[in-house]
């Protein structure tokens, strides 16, 4: 009787065992793991680290890879602000025929495109004339209105930013509005990256983390950033990566925004004279001056170091990235060696080489650049 009362306890306790083994491998998870439409992509970007440029300079030299953003860069998350921004507001209401405009040298214009569609909205593009040929391609294959114009000074009443708000104040009918999106002075840029990017990497690398580079073109991003990551990490210094023909530098520098090809015989176009789209500009954003007091220091980085850092990448990293992100990278370089080793850099990688083929990718322009 014993054994047997013992077995049917050892039984008990084995089907007991196994019941709530079988629960807990066939309980399904408490809630589906899924995001919500193609906004629900924007964000949580990784941090890599750069294998070369870290072996090179004895640092850990990150890059913050935006380009995996769905829209292909970092203005994905700017446009989801702004559009959601004017959603709260009362100002936009879904497919009611409101059109979203915007002045941009194309990043933007695609986020806000593809942001558009996918909230029910239209986007009206005005870009200038002389840009890589796919970003007009990209944002006609997302339904975009693209307005090509030449080139001018931001005091002219066709300058491309200035057009996109004459467009979006002559839109309108009923309940279709015209939204200007105003990147360069709507406080919606700089605010999501101080809520999204800067508590990202805060988040991968706590106070872990030396230098944070990166250029600027409305300052969005290198603002947000700034002022979230700046009061947290005491130590972090702060560089600006200015291309040729941008003010930034020097007003970084000397607190005069003032670029060398702005002499008198020297300007070759209107706005900054250099094959690099997306940074550097020759005038002060609402964007930039919000974080600019953060910023400790600048690198001027020339058209051929960005053009030899780019290859560089993809021959030794297999990183094919755009012009701006070839940018960020020299200056990263620089920062690492002005530290010293075993300092940890940080930079955005805004996008990838697939939208630059046609200009800063085009090899036969810059042959003479890229033998190395």
């Amino acid at each position: 009787m014993a054994i047997d009362r013992q077995s049917l306890a050892v039984g008990l306790i084995s089907g007991a065992t196994l019941t709530l083994l079988l629960s807990l491998l066939l309980k399904p998870a408490k809630e589906p793991e899924y995001v919500d439409g193609v906004d629900g992509l924007i964000g949580n970007t990784p941090l890599m680290r750069i294998r070369s440029l870290s072996e090179a300079t004895g640092c850990t030299i990150l890059g913050k890879a935006e380009f995996l953003n769905p829209g292909g860069s970092a203005k994905d998350r700017v446009a989801l602000n702004i559009i959601r921004s004017a959603e709260e507001a009362g100002i936009l209401k879904p497919h009611k025929g409101s059109t979203v405009f915007e002045g941009t040298v194309g990043s933007t214009g695609i986020s806000i495109a593809m942001i558009a569609r996918a909230k029910g909205y239209k986007a009206w593009i005005v870009m200038p004339d002389d840009q890589a040929q796919e970003k007009y391609q990209l944002l006609e294959k997302l339904g975009a209105t693209v307005e090509k114009v030449r080139p001018v000074s931001i005091i002219d009443k066709k300058q491309f930013v200035n057009l996109a708000r004459t467009r979006a104040e002559e839109f309108g009918e009923g309940e279709a509005r015209g939204y200007f999106a105003n990147q360069f002075e709507n406080d919606a840029n700089y605010e999501m990256h101080h809520e999204t990017t800067g508590p990202e990497i805060y988040r991968q690398l706590g106070t872990k983390m030396d230098a944070l580079v990166l250029g600027a073109g409305t300052g969005g991003t290198l603002s947000g950033l700034a002022l979230y990551l700046k009061p947290r990490i005491k130590k972090l210094k702060i560089f600006l990566a200015d291309p040729l023909g941008s003010g930034l530098f020097n007003k970084v520098k000397y607190n005069i925004m003032y670029a060398p090809t702005e002499r008198e015989g020297t300007r070759r176009r209107h706005q900054v004279d250099t094959v690099v789209e997306g940074i550097g500009i020759n005038r002060l954003t609402n964007n930039f001056n919000m974080g600019r007091h953060l910023v400790d220091d600048a690198f001027r980085v020339t058209d051929e170091e960005a053009v030899k850092m780019s290859r560089y990448l993809v021959r030794e990293d297999g990183l094919f990235l755009g012009s701006s992100s070839a940018v960020n990278c020299v200056a990263a370089v620089r920062a690492a060696r002005e530290l010293g080793p075993g300092h940890v850099i940080v930079t955005l990688l805004n996008d990838s080489g697939q939208r630059h083929l046609t200009k800063f990718w085009y090899e036969s322009s810059f042959t003479c650049l890229i033998s190395f």
